[in-house]
């Protein structure tokens, strides 16, 4: 079983060349970076992770695509990943090239997290309907990959249209879309109709939730997806158990705010 890190990467944390190759020098498999565009001062929207002030990470958040592009510059080897790439609020013409573009550079390296965001007034500032998220997240990924898998490549939906259209680089390969969220017959369907896998947050109930996923599958007439815990802290037990899954990669999550390289050292004795 492969293991990937992820990190809230800001302005103030460990350099983003320095921790891609202290992540690559280790044995890890990638490097997972989240996106917040920005954090509304008006603070509406309880945190998602239940605390009493939202950390100050949130508004200080690189943007993930131009971090990532310093760790290709600097590693050959670990997977670029999102996690999560919030895809209602981009828009879809200018992120299919730029993920094509680190793609290519990269060697087809890239592998994306997306998901539909939890903070109302973020979306919101985005022209989005906080309602109408996944509906709009759905339309940008699928008209992303129309514009990397085909040479002229056009799309007419509810909330995303554009004429047929050249856009070139084209990725190197297939670049897997990993659908973030909780389980539920909503995410599972979107997973079986356009994505490749599942990445729970943390990845607790994830056993109970395979059959659901498959059977999600099964009626798409299509293997099982892959799933990818995101943001777990290791221990033996644990990841035993996703090994017993089938599951065949983890994302650990490394504090910002403790030494990386210890904590790096210390995740690496799990490899």
């Amino acid at each position: 079983m492969r293991l990937a890190v992820t990190t809230f990467a800001t302005d103030l944390t460990t350099p983003i060349p320095e921790l891609a190759r202290e992540v690559e020098a280790r044995g890890f498999s990638g490097l997972y970076l989240p996106e917040h565009t920005h954090i509304p001062v008006s603070r509406r929207t309880p945190p998602a992770a239940g605390q009493q002030t939202l950390p100050e990470d949130y508004s200080r958040t690189l943007d993930p695509l131009v971090a990532l592009s310093f760790a290709a510059a600097v590693t050959s080897r670990i997977t670029l990943g999102t996690g999560i790439l919030l895809a209602a609020q981009r828009d879809p013409i200018v992120t299919a090239k730029a993920i094509a573009t680190l793609d290519h550079l990269s060697g087809g390296r890239v592998s994306l997290g997306v998901g539909f965001g939890w903070n109302v007034e973020e979306i919101e500032n985005h022209g989005v309907p906080f309602a109408d998220r996944r509906a709009v997240g759905r339309e940008h990924v699928l008209a992303m990959r129309a514009l990397w898998e085909r040479d002229e490549a056009g799309f007419d939906g509810a909330h995303v249209a554009f004429e047929p259209s050249w856009s070139w680089p084209k990725p190197v390969g297939r670049v897997p879309i990993y659908l973030g969220g909780a389980a539920g017959p909503g995410l599972f369907a979107q997973i079986a109709e356009y994505a490749d896998g599942w990445m729970p947050f943390g990845g607790k109930g994830v056993g109970k939730a395979l059959p659901a996923l498959a059977e999600a599958c099964a009626e798409r007439g299509r293997p099982i997806a892959s799933v990818i815990p995101f943001g777990s802290y290791p221990d033996p037990g644990k990841l035993e158990y996703f090994a017993s899954l089938g599951i065949e990669e983890v994302i650990l999550h490394v504090p910002a705010d403790r030494d990386v390289r210890a904590t790096l050292d210390d995740y690496a004795r799990y490899l």
